[in-house]
């Protein structure tokens, strides 16, 4: 009995601290360059890694996050993005980095 009361008091600690997320959660939406599903795989995955939640659309090329703003800047989302080889509106990515790209998610970037 007293092992099955230990069991749910540590299920129950982890199911709050999975719903908890965020301290301070915020969302917006930008445009981020890319082309097709392995884009935003790529981008999404990026994100996820720093513990942020992205969605990308492929056909609006517009993303979503949201992050914990005491721990991220949006100028920090923009770079993390652009760390993957994608641009964005607030960051661009480096050439080495869009040139490792494969050439179905090589888009046309501004200004190059």
């Amino acid at each position: 009995m007293k092992f099955r009361n230990i069991l749910l008091m540590i299920a129950a600690s982890v199911f709050m601290a999975a719903c908890s997320g965020m301290a301070n959660p915020k969302t917006e939406k930008f445009k981020v360059y890319g082309n097709c599903g392995m884009c935003k795989k790529t981008m999404e995955t990026a994100l996820m890694e720093k513990g942020i939640q992205g969605n990308w659309d492929k056909n609006t090329k517009m993303m979503e996050v949201t992050y914990d703003s005491l721990k991220y800047t949006s100028q920090q989302v923009h770079e993390i993005i652009a760390q993957s080889g994608y641009d964005t509106e607030k960051a661009t990515a480096d050439d080495q980095t869009y040139n490792n790209l494969h050439e179905c998610c090589k888009y046309e970037r501004k200004g190059k």
